[in-house]
């Protein structure tokens, strides 16, 4: 959840802006001299981290830092000698945490320095997401409280007080002062200078931090509980078109800044998919199909190998950032089954098997589990494995085969990086097959002989090192990745390492109660599971069931599932915590419903409830889905834009058959009373659908609709009134809504037969004061009256016409605001056939507006 500092934060934050503004920079350029990971130039004695297993930590167990893993021994020590905390937070396969640890941390006189001023502790933040997700957001509030413009991202540099709290803070700083940026040794005298001379100030910054830290991970049940409507999951999709690459695919495009890095997104791919295939949204197909095609040509792709690179450094997907993760390749090989599910497109099940087929030969444990990730480095250099020179294809393909080769992977122009080229397909491989006068099939027996023999070359390279730590969640969305593609693909090999991992993780990753741990390495399993590992291995395990029909995993699922209800199960405001009710204490304990790299929990946890009350048939676990949807929706309608799985979770709840399963008397007392009485045209009928007797003596807004005809003109217009009634002391925001970060009143039409709003006029908003308010809010109070006009298409003559107008506002009164809310405002028209007479309706109602009366809004 975001969080925004007002004033008094900014002017509380002085102190630490007079010490740090300026040296808190994101990662470096390119200019860095590259390193080779845990390279430190001399043997220095072990330190703590040497018994540890994370493969990241172990890369530190050399540094002459004192290094601390986090712990009861490392908070104790802070706490007993009143020494500040030094916390640094990175994972194996990052490049600039091994530029931090070979340039700064192997520094024996800068790890003097921190080990004289410090307690200083290094976190894998892999294995405990938990502690970066605090520190990561002390981070971002403390930017924003100090007015930079720089981002997170690891390493994760912060400066804590003796008691944990989070002081300042910044990412990668170099080993000295070096282009205007501040160097580490700087900073360390600034802090420990400040900790001195200033500690009543910096207290007081700390405790500052620490609530807006609380603050903004806290998630609050909502005042009245509402469930949104299909209408959220259906533009949230559309939404998407936005910032929608449409010459290159992907998402978060900015025209302004069109080189920013592309990340592939597989949240917004599945919901895209979600609704190609529930309505047949063109749209949705075409921003889904063209963004995977795009990033299989591009060099995301790894062509020879097979599998996905974290993300693209540039808008065309040239060139990655060559860290190959677990949950990116686990995600995308589940969005090209799909596809080539949907579509048939074989182009999509080779990009598939590539993905998988990568996970197996490279990420695979003995045991059956799955490894995290390859770095991105190697030999000092990030990416070199993966270049390629013209010389060194030469030496490896004859001369008619590197031409070739060089023609269909893009070798013409300049060299990527440092005279060297990123594999990628020019164009897709019909095209080039028709270009070089080849069949298709002739042309891909030759690349798969030439990428054959490229691949055993680069094999015989230094390769990049391995994080071979063992996620629970991360196997859980390889599990289902493979139980998908096993089912689509008809590869029973597929299933048999799906199963053979699930076998794994459910007797080798649990504590000796049963309970699942979060990471195995070395032979040893560890630390507590949290919410995403239960949710993640739940999903897996259902969709081996699915595969399979083997009844072993949907039992072993749900005993998953309800063990995570007990354990981070919210019973005073619903939804699951992050970490389990004994977990260790930190600063905050969240409960995101937002999706990072991975789908948030919550959401994940809403999709299996789903699934388990369809096979089991016990209304129950739907219940609980519907709290945890109930208690994000003031979330999702708010900021949709980071809830994609959530909203996909809402989609498959409205779409599942069971709709009415443990929820037929729920329905009935609380939904009806939502939907208004509705108006019909001739005579002003009232629908008997939406009896207004039935409404609610507490709700605050009501509705009526009204036609200016008694039927709908084919190829024609008609006017069309929505009457809000307004209950005091309520009231509800005008369109525009005034501060703008207010829920405007905003209608909106769906129709089966292409019936559109062409527009829709607000009137005007009354002005109200509000106490501690910067700018008056513009509301409506009592009665609003918003006019628009219907287009129907000529095709659509003799219709019986379905019409639903959505009213979306928020109400409020003195004291308190409601989640936002939608009024389904269903209507049944007939269109009349061509050339039928149209007869007028409710003439008094559509006749010219009359002045504004006293405390009513008219246009």
């Amino acid at each position: 959840m975001g969080f925004g500092l007002g004033a008094p934060s900014r002017v509380a934050c002085v102190v630490l802006v007079s010490w740090c503004l300026g040296g808190l920079p994101g990662n470096t350029t390119a200019t860095e001299a590259p390193v080779k990971p845990g390279a430190t130039g001399r043997r220095q004695p072990a330190n703590r981290l040497a018994h540890e297993t994370s493969p990241y930590l172990l890369l530190h167990a050399q540094n002459p830092v004192d290094w601390f893993p986090w712990g009861p021994e490392a908070l104790e020590k802070a706490r007993t000698e009143g020494k500040l905390i030094f916390l640094s937070i990175g994972y194996s396969s990052c490049h600039w945490c091994h530029v931090m640890e070979h340039r700064v941390f192997s520094n024996p006189e800068i790890a003097k320095l921190m080990n004289e001023h410090f307690v200083n502790i290094k976190v894998d933040r892999e294995e405990r997401p938990d502690i970066d997700d605090v520190y990561m957001t002390a981070l971002t509030v403390y930017q924003q409280a100090i007015g930079s413009r720089q981002g997170g991202g690891w390493p994760l540099s912060m400066f804590l007080t003796p008691d944990a709290r989070p002081l300042a803070g910044g990412t990668y700083y170099p080993p000295a002062d070096e282009g205007g940026r501040m160097g580490f040794p700087t900073l360390i005298k600034n802090v420990v200078d400040a900790w001195r001379d200033r500690r009543k100030d910096m207290e007081s910054n700390a405790d500052l931090l620490t609530r807006a830290v609380k603050l903004s991970m806290s998630t609050r049940a909502p005042t009245e509980p509402s469930m949104p409507d299909r209408e959220l999951v259906t533009s949230l999709a559309k939404n998407f078109a936005a910032s929608f690459d449409a010459e290159q695919g992907g998402f978060g495009f900015n025209p302004a800044a069109p080189d920013r890095p592309k990340f592939p997104v597989p949240a917004k791919l599945a919901l895209l998919q979600y609704e190609a295939k529930r309505s047949g949204d063109e749209q949705a197909a075409k921003m889904l199909y063209f963004t995977l095609d795009r990033m299989a040509l591009g060099g995301i792709h790894d062509h020879l190998g097979g599998g996905f690179h974290r993300y693209s450094t540039d808008r065309f997907w040239r060139v990655p950032h060559f860290e190959k993760m677990l949950y990116d390749n686990a995600q995308l090989a589940d969005a090209y089954a799909d596809a080539f599910r949907q579509t048939n497109n074989a182009w999509y099940r080779t990009v598939a098997e590539g993905a998988i087929d990568f996970v197996l030969r490279d990420l695979t444990d003995a045991g059956g589990a799955f490894y995290a990730a390859l770095d991105a480095d190697s030999e000092g250099d990030e990416g070199k494995c993966y270049l390629w020179t013209r010389a060194e294809l030469a030496a490896v393909l004859p001369g008619d085969a590197l031409r070739l080769f060089e023609t269909v992977y893009g070798l013409a122009g300049p060299p990527d990086i440092d005279g060297a080229y990123v594999l990628k397909l020019s164009r897709s491989l019909p095209d080039l097959a028709v270009e070089l006068k080849l069949q298709p099939s002739q042309l891909e027996r030759r690349l798969t002989e030439m990428r054959g023999k490229l691949l055993a070359a680069r094999r015989k390279r230094p390769q990049p090192m391995r994080d071979n730590k063992v996620l629970t969640s991360w196997n859980g969305l390889m599990i289902r990745a493979l139980a998908h593609a096993g089912a689509i693909f008809e590869r029973p090999d597929y299933l048999q390492a799906a199963e053979k991992a699930a076998d794994f993780v459910l007797s080798e990753m649990r504590d000796s109660q049963g309970r699942l741990l979060h990471s195995w390495c070395a032979n040893q399993a560890r630390l507590n599971a949290y919410l995403d590992d239960y949710a993640f291995l739940v999903e897996g395990l259902l969709a081996l069931h699915l595969a399979t029909r083997e009844e072993k995993w949907v039992n072993a699922a749900r005993r998953l599932n309800d063990a995570q209800m007990e354990l981070f199960w919210d019973d005073a405001q619903k939804g699951c915590f992050f970490t389990a009710h004994d977990h260790e204490p930190l600063l905050a304990r969240t409960k995101s419903p937002y999706d990072a790299v991975l789908p948030s929990g919550n959401s994940v946890a809403v999709r299996n409830l789903l699934r388990l009350a369809s096979l089991s048939r016990q209304p129950a676990y739907r219940d609980r889905a519907r709290d945890i949807l109930e208690l994000f929706t003031p979330l999702m309608e708010s900021s949709p834009g980071g809830m994609t799985n959530m909203a996909l979770a809402l989609g498959e709840y409205l779409d599942d058959p069971n709709f009415a399963v443990g929820h037929a008397q729920a329905t009935a007392a609380e939904e009806s009373p939502e939907k208004p009485s509705i108006v019909l045209a001739a005579g002003g009928e009232t629908s008997k659908k939406n009896d207004p007797a039935k409404k609610k003596k507490d709700e605050p807004v009501a509705a009526e609709l009204f036609l200016n005809v008694d039927r709908l003109p084919p190829g024609g217009t008609c006017k069309i009134l929505v009457v809000l009634n307004i209950a005091a002391p309520w009231h509800v925001n005008a369109n525009p809504a005034q501060p703008d970060y207010m829920v405007p009143t905003q209608v909106s039409l769906k129709s089966k037969s292409g019936v559109t709003l062409a527009e829709i006029k607000y009137p005007a908003g009354e002005k109200l004061e509000m106490v501690g308010a910067e700018m008056p809010l513009l509301v409506y109070t009592k009665q609003a009256r918003l006019f628009g006009v219907l287009e129907v298409p000529e095709e659509a003559a003799g219709a019986a016409e379905e019409l639903t107008v959505a009213v979306k506002y928020q109400a409020c009164n003195d004291e308190k605001c409601l989640a936002p809310k939608t009024l389904n405002l269903p209507l049944e028209v007939k269109v009349a056939q061509r050339g039928e007479a149209v007869k007028p309706a409710n003439e008094k109602l559509f006749a010219k507006p009359r002045k504004k009366a006293e405390g009513g809004n008219t246009p």
